[in-house]
């Protein structure tokens, strides 16, 4: 069986205005997501739109591993763009994108089945930086103690943490749901503030505007591979 995931990660935010909107997801669904899934160690992609927070959609990019997007084949369709993509990404046409590559730090061990575990139906997704002097002890707390402790909310699949190298903030935290009211739970609030020192540690995390969010699936697509 063919793996669906990886420790590599592009997560890219977009937003449309409604005169552009159903031609935006056209384009992602037609062309620029099954071009992307085509490129050799691109694994997975699924589209998925926001029921809290923002923006509106994100598209996650599963990789073997994070340097996927320096790929040849991925370079090329970044340098020859279709006139669809070029019309769909001129500054100033109602869409706008951010853009954060990863590399998996939370679990630091993948198995068979997370590797060919399936693109969940629901996400949370948090993206955060942190003060560089408690960064040590931060990502400690938050490997050690913090994501395992919301792993055991039932519904909540598995966290998976990202050091971002392409973009900003600098990390991000990807939980994986069964359904959408996960993390609105009394469990989910319970496991938040279960530690002492999880007071203090939340205190050092800026988010990024519309983080967290959560998200539901919209579309998926495989490698043909």
């Amino acid at each position: 069986m063919a793996n669906k995931k990886g420790t590599g990660l592009s997560m890219v935010f977009g937003d449309a205005t409604p005169e552009i909107e159903e031609e935006y997801n056209r384009w992602y669904n037609e062309e620029h997501a099954p071009d992307r899934v085509g490129v050799k160690g691109i694994l997975s992609v699924a589209r998925y739109q926001a029921l809290r927070g923002s923006p509106k959609y994100i598209t996650m990019m599963e990789m073997e591993t994070a340097d996927v997007v320096e790929q040849p084949h991925f370079q090329e369709l970044q340098q020859n763009p279709t006139e669809w993509t070029k019309k769909m990404t001129t500054r100033g046409n109602g869409v706008t994108f951010n853009r954060i590559i990863g590399e998996q730090i939370y679990p630091t061990q993948v198995t068979q089945d997370f590797v060919q575990s399936d693109m969940a139906p629901v996400l949370q997704i948090g993206r955060m930086d942190v003060p560089p002097e408690v960064e040590d002890e931060w990502n400690q707390w938050y490997s050690g103690m913090f994501v395992p402790d919301f792993e055991k909310v039932p519904g909540c699949v598995r966290g998976r943490r990202f050091r971002i190298v392409r973009g900003e903030p600098r990390y991000a935290v990807v939980y994986e749901f069964e359904h959408e009211n996960v993390s609105q739970r009394p469990e989910w609030a319970a496991a938040r503030d279960s530690r002492p020192q999880s007071v203090a540690m939340r205190g050092h995390i800026t988010h990024a505007p519309g983080s967290p969010g959560v998200y539901r699936k919209i579309a998926q697509f495989y490698s043909p591979r």
